[in-house]
């Protein structure tokens, strides 16, 4: 499952910079599917197909958060989330809404960060 991050969260931003996906984004800063990942264009749910370079709406205005279709939780990086590991106040936690195994997470590891043709 994804990472989330809780309402305790005190704003220290520790978390954003461990992240190897730049899945961890202040609150009310727009996020891309570019950054940190090697996408140029991303197929929605609905079939839409996007510029991964495109801004999209902050899914948080108070707190940092975390896009869940951008974490890895980690896996194939690091034994353990990062982001929890540095935590000041405990509040990086599992994401009940967003259960993967852990072979769904290496997937999504390689989807982010295929390699670009030259």
């Amino acid at each position: 499952m994804a990472i989330m991050i809780t309402d305790e969260c005190i704003n220290c931003g520790a978390c954003e910079p461990e992240c190897p996906n730049t899945a961890i984004y202040e609150g009310g800063v727009e996020w891309t599917w570019a950054g940190g990942t090697n996408l140029t264009e991303v197929e929605l749910e609905d079939g839409t197909i996007i510029d991964a370079k495109a801004k999209q709406k902050p899914l948080s205005d108070e707190f940092y958060y975390i896009v869940s279709n951008k974490c890895t939780e980690c896996v194939g990086f690091h034994e353990e989330p990062q982001c929890a590991a540095v935590c000041p106040v405990d509040c990086c936690v599992p994401d009940p809404e967003h259960e993967e195994t852990k072979e769904e997470l290496l997937a999504k590891k390689a989807w982010l960060h295929q390699e670009v043709e030259a």
